[in-house]
């Protein structure tokens, strides 16, 4: 045993300086007006090299494992930050910590036996499907996630301060030490994929929480880049001590800054679906989707939010499935304005959602196909102009098929006064060949499309009582 931890260390103490010979080499300003600096701070996490003749303890190696395995996290990273606490690490450097980790990584899974006697095994994972070059991040994890969350916490906003808040709160703790920690947790968590992810939540999830709550921008989006990768590879089961708790810190956190807002949508969307599926009767379903048209609503012109939006609801959409009529007041008038954007992947967003829309719900009981028709006649002659117009004029025609059939009379009579129009000639074929009584059976689309009609009619009762709120 004593042979064991004498070559990993000597293994560790190798690596450890290597890792140092190419940060001692990195260009390093401190920030103005603090007196931090990360890499001395990551430089005192190096193990060195022990007095000859000194008992290489159980104790010592774990304390120095930890500590390079801190070290190695922020390191590896910092690769794509743009924060001054990490945008000085070059990649070489980057590169030289994940490979110096992985390869200590194998050596503590051969010289430990790790299989039978670590905290793999009591996390309850079985140590047999766990790679050698993932053990070493699960054999951590119990050690560094305390600590991370704490350095988190301490520059978190105390709402017990009496003066302002994010001045308190960094005059407790620089702003870096959370920026540092997070990233490391970050990196740590995203290491580790399912089926093992799961059996960590326990560790995880309080440290994702405690990020999402603090003020910073840098440091709530590395807590919802984490939570996305659990919503990846956690089952719903896995994250029921925690459902409402994070739920509710997801509709906190929807009136995020904008450089983070592609996220939170992201995040939000992801574990909604993933913690109650397709049960649309959840208020969760509802609560996240006000928000966030309530957010659209108070700045609908801005691009970078209605984009992420458009690009990470489907699967609420699909989720949420008729309950969507309960909110169509809101959504069609986004949809509309945004209908006529000058990007054209922006307006193939659209028109994708809208026909998700229709698909999921049949548009029933509704004053806007009259509006939803015109609207769809206006994209389809802008799109002459637009270099993706046969993209374009694809899915215009895709949706007003589906309105035909699902429509009838009603779309008839909103049709009547573009059906001589010279510019959407080329449309009437496509309206003229199809039966309005026939379900639409487009691959997988018209499929799902005829099975959101037979959903309806199996929840009339449930239907009448959404169509009143409309």
């Amino acid at each position: 045993m004593a042979e064991d931890l004498s070559a990993l260390h000597d293994n560790l103490i190798q690596l450890s300086e290597t890792v140092q010979e190419f940060l001692a080499k990195a260009q390093y300003i401190p920030e103005e007006g603090t007196n931090v600096s990360v890499k001395s701070m990551l430089e005192s996490l190096l193990p060195r090299k022990t007095l000859e003749g000194r008992r290489i303890s159980e104790d010592l190696i774990q304390g120095e494992l930890k500590d390079f395995s801190l070290c190695c996290a922020a390191l590896a990273s910092a690769q794509g930050s743009n924060h001054t606490s990490l945008s000085w690490i070059p990649k070489d450097l980057s590169v030289t910590a994940v490979s110096a980790f992985e390869e200590l990584s194998k050596a503590f899974s051969a010289n430990l036996n790790a299989g039978k006697s670590t905290r793999i095994v009591e996390l309850g994972l079985d140590c047999s499907l766990v790679s050698d070059e993932k053990k070493l991040v699960v054999e951590m994890m119990p050690l560094v996630m305390p600590l991370l969350k704490e350095s988190i916490k301490e520059s978190s906003i105390d709402h017990l301060d009496d003066c302002d808040e994010v001045s308190a709160a960094s005059a407790r703790a620089p702003l870096a030490y959370a920026v540092v920690a997070v990233y490391q947790f970050r990196w740590f968590v995203t290491q580790v994929e399912q089926p093992h992810l799961g059996k960590l939540c326990s560790l995880v999830i309080p440290c994702a929480l405690t990020a999402l709550d603090h003020w910073s921008p840098v440091v709530k989006g590395q807590g919802m880049i984490t939570f996305i990768h659990l919503g990846k590879n956690t089952k719903a089961a896995e994250f029921s001590p925690y459902e409402d708790v994070i739920l509710d810190t997801c509709c906190q956190n929807i009136v995020s800054s904008d450089e983070i807002w592609h996220l939170v949508v992201e995040m939000s969307v992801l574990l909604v679906t993933c913690i109650h599926g397709t049960n649309p009767r959840s208020s969760w379903y509802e609560r996240i989707l006000n928000e966030m048209l309530n957010h659209l609503q108070r700045q609908p012109k801005n691009k970078d939010r209605y984009i992420a939006w458009l690009q990470h609801i489907e699967p609420l959409f699909d989720g949420a499935g008729l309950v969507l009529l309960a909110h169509f007041r809101r959504i069609f008038p986004l949809f509309f304005q945004w209908m006529h954007s000058d990007n054209d992947q922006t307006l193939l967003l659209v028109l994708k959602r809208v026909y998700t829309v229709m698909k999921l719900t049949w548009i029933r009981n509704t004053p806007f196909v009259e509006r939803l028709v015109d609207e769809l006649a206006v994209t389809y002659k802008e799109a002459a102009l637009k270099r993706a117009r046969e993209e374009i004029r694809a899915h215009v025609i895709q949706i007003l098929v589906l309105l035909q059939q699902c429509k009838g009379m009603q779309f008839e009579a909103a049709w009547n006064k573009h059906r001589d129009d010279p510019n959407l000639t080329t449309i009437s074929p496509s309206l003229s060949t199809r039966n309005a009584a026939t379900p639409l059976l487009n691959d997988h689309d018209g499929a799902e499309g005829f099975w959101s009609f037979g959903f309806m009619r199996r929840h009339r009762v449930k239907e009448c009582r959404v169509d009143r709120r409309i």
